[in-house]
């Protein structure tokens, strides 16, 4: 699913760099793990499933040291005003 930043929805796209694959087992898929640059130091790290999907909607893998972006958007009417 591809899914493009609304005008005017605020956002903020922070890099990311894939730090490790944690291999799947009976209980869990596939894992990474991504470290989140600009973030606090014990909350750097996040884990997700390692599957997205490309162009033509085919799932494919992170692999280590990949070079993300992480996109943290809301709603407007859920955000205030910063003083």
């Amino acid at each position: 699913m591809t899914k493009f930043i609304e005008p005017g929805k605020p956002v903020v796209i922070l890099p990311g760099t894939v730090e490790e694959i944690i291999p799947e087992n009976s209980f869990t898929p596939e894992k990474v793990q991504i470290s989140v640059g600009n973030a606090e130091h014990l909350y750097r790290e996040i884990r997700m499933e390692n599957t997205l999907r490309d162009g033509n909607g085919r799932k494919v893998g992170l692999k280590p040291g990949a070079h993300v972006e992480v996109t943290i958007e809301a709603r407007k009417e859920e955000t205030e005003p910063k003083k």
